[in-house]
Parts: C-alpha cells; sequence; structure tokens
C-alpha cells in the first residue's frame, strides 16, 4: 500500500503554499497566447529549461504541459512546435530541485503498462516531484495522425478506468499479476522500481463533461475547474460541489483552476498590453480554427456567443484573464483562495520576461496576506 505520509506530502506538493502556483502550457509554441506577437513564447527546450530553473528558484510551486501532437492553423501555426510532455518533464526534473512537474498524457495513445514504466522513470529523476494529467482528447485530427479511433464520449471515461486503474496496479503490486477488463487482457504483468518513496505521483483531470468529472473525482487527486473573477460566489458553489461529489465517493479532492496573467506596474499599461496582444495582434485564423475544431460558429450558437467565443480563446484558450498592477494580480489570486481554490496554473505572453517580474511583485503581496511561503522548501 502507498506510504500515507508521502502520499500527502506528494498532494501538497511538498510545502505549506495555501495557494499553488504553476505555469501551464510552457511545452508549446505559443504557450497559450493566440498572438502574433513576435515575443511570443517559443516552447524551444533551452528556453523551457531556463524557465524551468527561475520557476524553481523563485518558488513556483509545478509546471504543467499541454498534451498537443500538432498545430491548430492560423498565421502563427498556433502550438504547431511542442515537446512531448514526459520526456520534457524527466528533462526538467533532472534539472531542478524543488519544483513538481506534470506529464500531460491521452490515456489512450499509450499503452498503460508502458506509460506506468515512463512515469516511475520520470519520478525516480525527480524524487517524487513527478505528476501526471490525464486527458482522453477530443481533436480527432490528432487522433487521426496515429490511426486511433476517438470513442464516443462516455466510452473515452469508461477507457480511462481501466488504464488508470492498471498504472496504479502497476505502481503498488509486488509480484505477478493479471488484469481482465473490457479493453485490457493483461497476463503476468510484473513491474519494479516503484514510484519513489512508497507514494504514487499525484495526478490532475480537467474533464468538463459530467462524466470526465466523475472519472476525476473517483480517481485523481486534483480537478481542475473554470473560475469567474467577476462572481467569486458562483466560483465557491462550484468548489463547494465538486468537494461534495468528491466525498460521496469517499475521496478527498483539491480543486484547481487556469489562468492567464498580464501584470505590469500600473493598471493602464497591463490593459493596454492585454488588449494590444489578444485583440489587436490576435492570430483570429487559429482561433477560428480552433472554435470549428469544437463546432463553434455563428450558426451553430449564435453571433453574440460566437464573439465572445473568439474573445475567450484569443486570451489564452479560455483561461480566467487576470490583468492588472500587482496589487490587482494579488488581489485576485487570493480571491480564488477564499472561493476554495487550492492552485491556479498561468500562462504569459512569454513566460521568460514575465516570470520575473510576477515573483518580484505578485508572490511578495501574496506571502504578506499569508497565502505563499516565504521560500518554496520541501517539507
Amino acid at each position: 500500500m502507498p506510504n500515507k505520509l508521502a502520499r500527502a506530502v506528494r498532494v501538497s506538493m511538498h510545502n505549506d503554499n495555501a495557494l499553488k502556483i504553476g505555469l501551464f502550457g510552457a511545452n508549446c509554441s505559443s504557450g497559450r497566447a493566440v498572438t502574433l506577437l513576435e515575443e511570443r513564447w517559443s516552447g524551444a527546450w533551452k528556453d523551457c529549461l531556463a524557465l524551468a530553473r527561475t520557476a524553481d528558484d523563485v518558488g513556483i510551486d509545478f509546471m504543467l504541459p499541454i498534451g498537443r501532437w500538432k498545430g491548430y492553423g492560423g498565421d502563427t501555426d498556433y502550438q504547431g512546435a511542442t515537446l512531448e510532455t514526459v520526456t520534457w518533464a524527466s528533462g526538467l526534473l533532472a534539472s531542478t530541485k524543488r519544483i513538481t512537474v506534470f506529464g500531460t498524457v491521452h490515456a489512450p495513445l499509450f499503452n498503460p503498462l508502458i506509460a506506468a514504466k515512463e512515469f516511475v522513470t520520470a519520478d525516480q529523476i525527480g524524487e517524487g516531484r513527478f505528476g501526471l494529467n490525464i486527458v482522453c482528447g477530443w481533436n480527432e485530427g490528432e487522433f487521426d495522425m496515429f490511426g486511433v479511433e476517438q470513442r464516443d464520449h462516455d466510452r473515452r471515461y469508461d477507457y480511462a478506468h481501466e488504464w488508470i486503474d492498471i498504472v496504479k496496479r502497476a505502481w503498488s503490486i509486488d509480484g505477478n499479476w493479471d488484469y481482465k477488463g473490457e479493453f485490457f487482457n493483461l497476463k503476468g504483468v510484473r513491474m519494479n522500481p516503484k514510484p519513489f518513496g512508497g507514494s504514487h505521483p499525484i495526478t490532475m483531470n480537467a474533464g468538463a463533461s459530467a462524466n470526465g468529472r466523475t472519472f476525476a473525482l473517483k480517481n485523481c487527486d486534483a480537478f481542475f475547474t473554470s473560475a469567474t473573477r467577476t462572481d467569486p460566489e458562483r466560483t465557491a458553489e462550484r468548489v463547494r460541489d465538486i468537494k461534495s461529489e468528491a466525498k460521496s465517493y469517499g475521496r478527498e479532492i483539491d480543486v484547481y483552476t487556469v489562468g492567464v496573467v498580464t501584470c505590469r506596474p500600473t493598471q493602464k499599461e497591463a490593459e493596454e498590453y492585454h488588449h494590444y496582444a489578444t485583440v489587436e495582434c490576435a492570430d483570429w485564423k487559429a482561433v477560428r480554427d480552433i472554435l470549428a475544431l469544437k463546432n463553434i460558429s455563428p450558426a451553430t450558437v449564435g453571433q453574440e456567443t460566437y464573439e465572445a467565443q473568439r474573445r475567450a480563446y484569443a486570451n489564452g484558450m479560455g483561461g480566467l484573464p487576470i490583468v492588472g498592477d500587482p496589487d490587482h494580480v494579488a488581489d485576485v489570486l487570493a480571491g480564488l483562495t477564499a472561493a476554495g481554490l487550492s492552485g491556479i496554473g498561468i500562462s504569459f505572453v512569454n513566460y521568460g520576461r514575465e516570470l520575473p517580474f510576477f515573483a518580484d511583485e505578485v508572490l511578495p503581496r501574496l506571502q504578506r496576506k499569508g497565502l505563499r511561503a516565504a521560500r518554496n522548501g520541501r517539507i
């Protein structure tokens, strides 16, 4: 059985920060900014490595990649150059000391035993700092690349239940074992070594549908949901509902969200840059193509809703926009904690250029609010 104390340390990401802050999407070209700006994020390995080392030094809690296999098109081929996430995580874990690094894995594309071995290898490299973000996939074009037929929505999660069950068994069971389910028939399985320290990597999921949410609450340690800055009580209610449903399955779960940060010395500077990056210089062709993949068009949702979706996706694929000076950004983040959220994965137009200012100005404000420790040390 997994070591419960070590498990708690993993889920807390090795620290006592009340608000966990991570960097989301840095393994992809352009990150999550659908913009034409020349300073947009490269996603290149040397930049990811430098970013991870900086994030580790300033106390960022985690790095969470996007599982992407082909670009979205547009003038920039948005997210067209991406680094595979488990390999990426392994390299970053070998080069850092404190930060948790996730792999984002499409369950239908990875044999669960091969995946379990990859995860253990990354976890051994990071001495217990590897995390797993499980995704079932929605982009048909990516599945076509692999010659894999995407299952109906509900069946995707039936498959994922068996997949993660096999992975966890491989992490836990000594000796030989068999597995017979609807999707897998495995015989004489034996896997060593186990994850570092006698516990399992922290697991996350962001299933938006009812079945996706149920999968996450039954199988994962953390669940991503949307949040709103303008209606904190709505966010708080959503968090309460998620935690209550998890308890009905006999489980505790942390709730996270994602956001897009534009932080500058003044509110005016932040708003002007945000408008410049996400409206004036948006890659509107890529936004159009992304929405088309999701069957979102004026014909399907109406012109008003379509325009709102265009703006949201240009901002960062729908993440919570947090735009302002350091006081405002810190206040918004504190509000998320007050609503019951455990953490947030954030992105910038250029992570490397913008993280130092965020670390110098926003993190100390969160420390003074009692939400962050002075240094992200391991327990």
